[in-house]
């Protein structure tokens, strides 16, 4: 059941647009009209109250007109909303206030009801605007992206709408504009901030064959960009669909008060007809007075506070989460994270950034480190293997001049063999694992391999780097081994990891756990780096999917992964949370919360926002029930300890709807979050 259709004014009174006139849904109108019919309705209630009750300064038609137009223009969105609701067969809060307002013209208390009208009207507008700045936030997004591109197609460059670009489309980005689309660098060179998508505080450097998303902003140099995404697929519109869907999606407490609100709606009417029957049959007491009180019943009893307090809180902790960087898939996971007792990483790709790097140039006697890493990386250079990548991008970050080789072989999952011309011989290079030099029946000293049996126990791949030449004379072919050394290569640790584990122990978290494919050397050496209490290794993603359902018995698990082989896994957890990296098709569309940077410290942070937006939705709904149940016993027993004294209904509707405010302001203290 949608929050419209529970009651809550904000909403209803924005969307009914097939009962409006057609000057309403000009801009202003359309954003400011509650606040243009309190207004009138103050005015009418004022020149009414004034001329007729307080100086009779008026005559009564000039009374009776300005509490007309006060009723009407107080009357208009709760009529409205009212009769979307009635024609679902529904009574909601709507009716409620406009029953009451009309019950307090019956008994001539005129007043009291254009009062209530004009409160009831302001509130709402109050109420919508409120509202309006939490969805203003998020859809603040969709004014990123520009409507038009600069595309070059052949020799020339046009201008054209984003939503007519193609796949394969190349769009030039001139330094301080937005990107219009996703796609991949081809040309130039810049820095571009990321923090509307990633939440990314640097701007990040981008060079050919990166990634760049729509609605990002491009730094000092210009770009040239392929097209990889169509405009409707950019990561930037999923965020905006994902958010939009997140705001549909009510937290497990408003789905509890969406059930309520009907039952409890009928029952405050029937409550009413008993207050008006009952005085009327069993007591002597004026019908005036019991309509008087029956109506205050009404208005105080009505449950505006408590429907508005859940989305208040929920959409605003969408939004600010959404502002840096994290996306919560629904109202739903924003309650259920923050109730999670039990972490668990996957490893590659997310405790780490699932791209190796060099760790580790061990030089053998008579070679230099500087030497031992150029001719590796020389040997490496015509390789795609994602270790070799590693070796080659080290050596350029040290500025190495690489040679070509003349002749390259792989073995796969083994190593490589590079041949280099010298002229007067050849000289050959191989790179790989034991198994590679096991085959090549090279015998290796126990030093020798003593220093890579070390480095391999810090959970690393290590590769031998050994020398051979052939040098032809006429005795024959005369072939030497010599051990360069040793470069040692892992998937290194996040830098933030370390931290972001330290604050989910200060958080309570009970158990913090990791679950990998990986070896078991690998997996406990980067687990005691970052922290982790327990390891799981060597895991299957069907094996990963049944230990989240066993730790599920020690409390509600939390599951974070890259979203791609841990899809099983971040399905079954209570709450699935991936590692975005800009928002990957997998990461948004399998969990449940996307950490869009894949920046670990941001978990925390998500954490938190979870934890405080249910403390905050605790405290409206206990302060909003309160309020109800204070006011009810004043109206109900109030006359009974002063007879003849009864709860004004000024008084009621103050507090009825003061109480809607109070909880929507607290609602919005999200909003002032940081991470």
């Amino acid at each position: 059941m949608s929050i419209e259709s529970a009651g809550a004014r904000p909403l209803a009174t924005v969307t009914s647009p097939g009962l409006r006139p057609d000057w309403q849904e000009l801009s202003f109108w359309k954003e400011n009209y509650e606040f243009v019919l309190a207004a009138i309705t103050l005015v009418a209630l004022l020149i009414g109250w004034i001329g007729g009750e307080l100086t009779g300064a008026l005559p009564d038609w000039a009374v009776t007109a300005a509490a007309v137009t006060a009723f009407v223009a107080g009357g208009y969105s709760g009529v409205i909303g009212a009769y979307q609701q009635a024609r679902q067969g529904r009574f909601d809060i709507d009716f409620l206030m406009i029953a009451a307002a009309l019950g307090a013209a019956l008994i001539n208390e005129w007043v009291e009801g254009a009062l209530l009208l004009f409160l009831f009207t302001l509130s709402g507008a109050l109420e919508t605007y409120a509202m309006g700045r939490t969805r203003k936030a998020i859809e603040s997004l969709s004014k990123l992206r520009p409507d038009v591109a600069t595309v070059r197609r052949g020799d020339q460059e046009l201008r054209l709408a984003v939503v007519d670009l193609i796949l394969g489309d190349i769009v030039i980005v001139k330094p301080g504009e937005r990107l219009p689309v996703d796609g991949a660098v081809i040309g130039g060179a810049s820095s571009v901030d990321q923090s509307a998508i990633t939440g990314e505080s640097i701007p990040v450097n981008k060079l050919p064959g990166d990634e760049v998303f729509a609605g990002t902003i491009n730094g000092g140099g210009a770009l040239e960009v392929k097209v990889t995404k169509l405009a409707s697929e950019s990561t930037l519109s999923k965020i905006i669909n994902l958010v939009a869907a997140a705001q549909e999606d009510a937290t497990p407490t408003q789905q509890f008060i969406d059930r309520f609100s009907q039952p409890y709606t009928w029952t405050v009417i029937g409550a009413t007809l008993l207050a008006i029957v009952l005085p009327v049959f069993f007591l002597t007491e004026p019908f005036g007075e019991t309509l008087y009180r029956a109506m205050t019943l009404l208005v105080v009893a009505s449950p505006c506070a408590l429907v508005i307090s859940t989305p208040a809180s929920a959409l605003s902790a969408i939004a600010v989460a959404a502002k840096y960087g994290v996306l919560f898939k629904g109202g739903a996971y924003l309650e259920l994270l923050g109730q999670t007792t039990v972490m668990a990483f996957d490893k590659t790709g997310t405790l780490t950034p699932g791209r190796p790097v060099v760790t580790n140039i061990h030089p053998m006697t008579g070679h230099s480190e500087t030497r031992l890493l150029q001719m590796a990386a020389s040997a490496e250079a015509l390789s795609e293997h994602h270790i070799a990548r590693a070796i080659v991008e080290k050596a350029r970050e040290r500025g190495l001049s690489l040679e070509k080789p003349t002749a390259f072989q792989a073995t796969a999952g083994e190593g490589i063999a590079a041949e280099f011309d010298r002229g007067d011989h050849v000289e050959t290079i191989y790179i790989g694992n034991d198994r590679f030099f096991v085959n090549a029946q090279m015998d290796l000293s126990p030093a020798v391999r003593m220093v890579g049996q070390a480095l391999q126990r810090q959970g690393k791949s290590v590769m031998l780097v050994v020398r051979r030449s052939t040098v032809e004379d006429t005795l024959g072919a005369d072939r030497d081994w010599e051990v360069m050394g040793y470069i040692a290569v892992a998937d290194t640790l996040r830098s933030e990891a370390p931290a972001a584990i330290r604050d989910l122990h200060a958080l309570g978290y009970t158990k913090v756990a990791m679950m990998t494919g990986d070896n078991a050397a690998a997996a406990h050496y980067i687990a005691r780096q970052a922290g982790i209490d327990d390891v799981y290794a060597d895991l299957l993603p069907e094996q990963k999917l049944t230990l989240v359902r066993e730790l599920s018995s020690e409390g509600n698990v939390a599951m974070i992964g890259d979203g791609v082989n841990d899809a099983p896994a971040l399905a079954t957890a209570s709450v699935g949370i991936a590692m975005g990296a800009g928002g990957t098709d997998v990461a948004l569309e399998t969990a449940d919360v996307v950490l869009m940077s894949s920046d670990l410290s941001k978990l925390p942070f998500a954490i938190e926002v979870s934890r405080k937006a249910t403390t905050i939705i605790r405290q409206n709904v206990i302060f909003s029930v309160s309020v109800i149940v204070t006011l009810v016993v004043l109206t109900i027993l109030l006359p009974v300890f002063i007879p003849g004294y009864l709860l004004p209904l000024p008084l009621g509707v103050v507090g009825h709807e003061g109480s809607t405010l109070i909880v929507v302001a607290n609602g919005l203290r999200m909003l002032r979050m940081r991470p």
